[in-house]
């Protein structure tokens, strides 16, 4: 049975309990402050980044086998490229 799906938006909430499964580990595991969406921006930016075609199922087993050290390690460097200084009025960094 071949799914497809229209949108990353619809595959995300399909992946959805695969990602809260995930977060449940991470928890576990000390990371308590990752989200799923920070578990699906890994595996979209890193993991997926040139994969094409690939299978639900394949992509269920990426979820479960990352690395705990490498998501949270991939969350801290995107918490390290905004900016951080102290915002007056209206500003807003990145």
């Amino acid at each position: 049975m071949n799914i497809e799906f229209n949108s990353a938006e619809e595959l995300y909430k399909r992946l959805n309990p695969a990602l809260k499964s995930k977060v449940a580990e991470l928890k576990r595991d000390g990371y308590g402050y990752l989200t799923e969406d920070d578990v699906w921006n890994y595996l979209k930016e890193i993991k997926w980044k040139n994969s094409r075609n690939l299978a639900l199922n394949e992509m269920v087993s990426d979820i479960f086998s990352s690395d705990n050290s490498l998501i949270d390690a991939y969350f801290k460097n995107k918490l390290n490229r905004r900016t951080r200084r102290v915002y007056f009025e209206n500003e807003q960094g990145e």
